[in-house]
C-alpha cells in the first residue's frame, strides 16, 4: 500500500510541476499535494497540449506508451492534442548485458547455450517492455542462422499492473467529475489500452502473431515474415529469424539500389490493404521502421507484439461507409459510420446526417480514386468527438493503419494515393457478396431467424388469444382455413427470400459501378445481359406468385 501511495505522490507532483494542479480536485488526489512542491506557483509554460505530453514522459513508461496509443485516436482526441502527443519518445535506459542473459538462462535452462554462446551484448533496439539483441543459433541438422532475441525486462509485468490499477482508478475518477472525461470514455480507453500492453508482455502471443501472418502470406513471393524459432520461445524471450535490408523510408538507400520507390509505395499498401480486406488480421503498427526491403526484393516486415483483427459485417461497413461517400449517400453514411461505432441507427442522428451530407457534397463526381481518405477521415473523427460516437478498439486500430499506410505510401512517393490502391479491394469485397458462399450464408441467416420465430410462434399467439378473450372476443379456425394460412405463409417466405437476393444483386452492381465506373462501363454486354437476366428471373418469381396471392 505504502508503494502505491508514493505512486499517487509522485503523479500529483509530475501533475503539479507542469502547471497540471487544476486536474488534482476532479482526480481526488487534492488531499496528497504537499504545500512545498517546487515549481507549483509558477505560471504553465507552454501549451496544455504540451504540458501533457511533458507530464506522460515524467510519468514513465507505461503513461508513454498509453499517450503514443491515444494519440492515433483522433474519433476521441482533439487534432492539437494527437499531434503532441505523437511526439512521445520512450528514454527508457537498457538492461544491463548480465541480466539480459540472466533471463535468458532462467527460461531456456539447458537450452539457453545455443542463444548465449553467440548473443551480441549490446542491444540492437531497447523499449519499455523488453530489449532485442542479435544472435546466431545452429538449428537441428541445419546451418546456421542469424536471429534477434527479445527479452522482457525484469519485473516489468508487476510494475506495469501496478500502473495500469492506477491509471484505471484515475480515468473512473475523472469521469465522474468531468463531462469532457465521459464524453471521450476515458475508462473505456484506458481499459482498452491495458488489454492492448498486456497482450505485449506475453512474447508467446507475438510469435503466434508472426506464425499467423507467415501462414497469410505463405507462397506470396513479395513478402518475408520471419520464421519463429519455437525451442528458444517463451513468454519473456522470442527468437525470431533476422531480417536484413533497407529501411522503406531510407530515400537516398533506395535510391542506390535503384529501388522505385512509387512501385514500393504501391506494393507496401497493398500489402497492408490485403491483411484488412482478405485475411482480416492487421500489422497495426505499420511505421516505416517495421518494413524493409531485402535483397531479394521481398518486403521483410517485423515487430507483431500489436495486431488487430477485423470481422467480415465491420470490413462490410467500411466499403459501405467509402461508397456512401462516391455516391453523395449522406443517409447510407450516417447508417455505416453509426454501426461502426456499435450505436442504433435509430434516427436519433439528424444532426450528423445534416454534417455528413455538407462532407460528401465536397466529393461530389468524382470516382474512389480521387477521394482524399485521410482528409475525410479526420473530418469524420471531428464529428465522431461531436456527436460523442466513439469506435471499437479493433476499428480504431484499422484505421489507424490505413492513415500510417498512405503516410508510409507519401513518404515514398509524394503523389501517391490510398483510394486508388483501395478500388480492386472494395471490388473483391463487393464481388465476394454475391459468391454462392455469401449467399447461403445470408440464407442461413434467415433460416435461423425463420426457426426461431417459428418456435417462438405459439407462445406468441397464445398471448395474442389471451388478451383477445379478455377484451371479450372469440377466435374460431376451421383446418381448411389454417391449410390455406400456412401455404400463404411458406409462399410469402419464398417471396421474402428471392427478395432479399434480388434486392442485393441490384444493390452490388450498383456499388461496383460506383467503385470504377469506367472499368465497369466497358463490361461485356453478355456479362450484363446474364446478371440482368438473373435478377430479372428473381423479378419474374416475385410477380407470378404475387399475382398468384391474389
Amino acid at each position: 500500500m505504502s508503494a502505491r501511495r508514493d505512486r499517487f505522490r509522485d503523479i500529483v507532483e509530475t501533475l503539479t510541476r507542469h502547471g497540471l494542479g487544476f486536474a488534482l480536485g476532479s482526480l481526488g488526489l487534492e488531499r496528497l499535494r504537499p504545500g512545498g512542491i517546487p515549481g507549483q506557483g509558477l505560471p504553465p509554460r507552454g501549451s496544455l497540449p504540451v504540458r501533457v505530453r511533458l507530464a506522460l514522459e515524467d510519468l514513465g513508461a507505461v503513461y508513454v506508451k498509453f499517450g503514443q496509443i491515444v494519440s492515433t485516436r483522433t474519433d476521441v482526441l482533439p487534432p492539437e492534442f494527437a499531434t503532441e502527443l505523437a511526439k512521445l519518445q520512450d528514454a527508457t535506459p537498457p538492461i544491463p548485458a548480465a541480466e539480459v542473459r540472466a533471463v535468458i538462462a532462467d527460461e531456456l535452462g539447458t537450452s539457453a547455450d545455443v542463444l548465449l554462446d553467440a548473443l551480441d551484448d549490446a542491444p540492437l533496439a531497447t523499449g519499455s517492455i523488453g530489449q532485442v539483441h542479435c544472435g546466431r543459433i545452429v538449428p537441428d541438422g541445419g546451418h546456421p542462422v542469424d536471429v534477434v532475441v527479445k527479452v522482457r525486462r525484469p519485473g516489468v509485468v508487476a510494475q506495469i499492473n501496478e500502473d495500469l490499477e492506477i491509471m484505471a482508478e484515475l480515468a473512473r475518477r475523472a469521469e465522474r467529475a468531468s463531462t469532457r472525461a465521459a464524453g471521450i470514455h476515458l475508462a473505456a480507453l484506458v481499459d482498452e489500452f491495458s488489454q492492448t500492453l498486456r497482450a505485449e508482455l506475453d512474447y508467446l502471443q507475438e510469435a503466434r502473431n508472426a506464425e499467423r501472418f507467415a501462414a497469410n502470406f505463405a507462397g506470396d513471393a513479395r513478402v518475408h515474415i520471419p520464421r519463429v524459432f519455437w525451442d528458444t520461445t517463451t513468454s519473456r524471450v522470442l527468437t525470431l529469424e533476422r531480417i536484413r535490408g533497407i529501411k522503406v523510408n531510407d530515400a537516398a538507400a533506395l535510391r542506390e539500389a535503384g529501388i522505385d520507390a512509387g512501385a514500393l509505395a504501391r506494393e507496401a499498401c497493398n500489402v497492408l490493404l490485403k491483411m484488412v480486406f482478405e485475411d482480416g488480421f492487421f500489422h497495426a503498427d505499420p511505421h516505416p521502421g517495421n518494413f524493409f526491403v531485402e535483397a531479394d526484393g521481398r518486403l521483410g516486415i517485423i515487430d507483431f507484439g500489436m495486431v488487430g483483427t477485423i470481422s467480415d459485417a465491420t470490413r462490410d461497413q467500411l466499403v459501405r461507409m467509402l461508397l456512401a461517400i462516391v455516391e453523395q449517400d449522406a443517409a447510407r453514411l450516417t447508417t455505416a459510420l453509426v454501426r461502426m461505432c456499435g450505436a442504433k441507427a435509430d434516427g436519433g442522428f439528424g444532426g450528423l446526417q445534416t454534417e455528413l451530407g455538407r462532407l460528401v457534397d465536397r466529393y461530389a463526381g468524382r470516382p474512389l480514386a480521387d477521394v482524399p481518405i485521410v482528409a475525410v477521415l479526420a473530418e469524420l473523427a471531428a464529428l465522431l468527438r461531436e456527436y460523442r460516437l466513439r469506435l471499437p478498439r479493433e476499428t480504431a486500430l484499422m484505421l489507424k493503419m490505413l492513415v500510417m499506410a498512405d503516410g508510409l505510401g507519401k513518404q515514398l512517393d509524394p503523389g501517391f494515393e490510398l483510394t486508388t490502391q483501395l478500388g480492386p479491394f472494395t471490388e473483391r469485397v463487393i464481388l465476394s457478396s454475391l459468391s454462392p458462399e455469401a449467399l447461403a450464408e445470408r440464407l442461413k441467416k434467415i433460416g435461423r431467424e425463420a426457426l426461431r420465430l417459428g418456435t417462438d410462434a405459439p407462445d406468441i399467439i397464445r398471448r395474442m388469444v389471451d388478451v383477445l378473450e379478455r377484451g371479450g372476443i372469440d377466435i374460431h379456425f376451421r383446418a381448411d382455413e389454417l391449410d390455406r394460412l400456412m401455404d400463404k405463409a411458406e409462399k410469402t417466405g419464398n417471396r421474402i427470400v428471392a427478395g432479399l437476393i434480388t434486392a442485393a444483386l441490384i444493390n452490388a452492381v450498383g456499388d461496383l459501378v460506383s467503385v470504377q465506373p469506367d472499368r465497369w462501363r466497358n463490361w461485356p454486354k453478355t456479362l450484363f445481359a446474364a446478371g440482368l437476366g438473373g435478377v430479372g428471373a428473381l423479378g419474374a418469381y416475385l410477380a407470378v406468385t404475387s399475382r398468384h396471392r391474389r
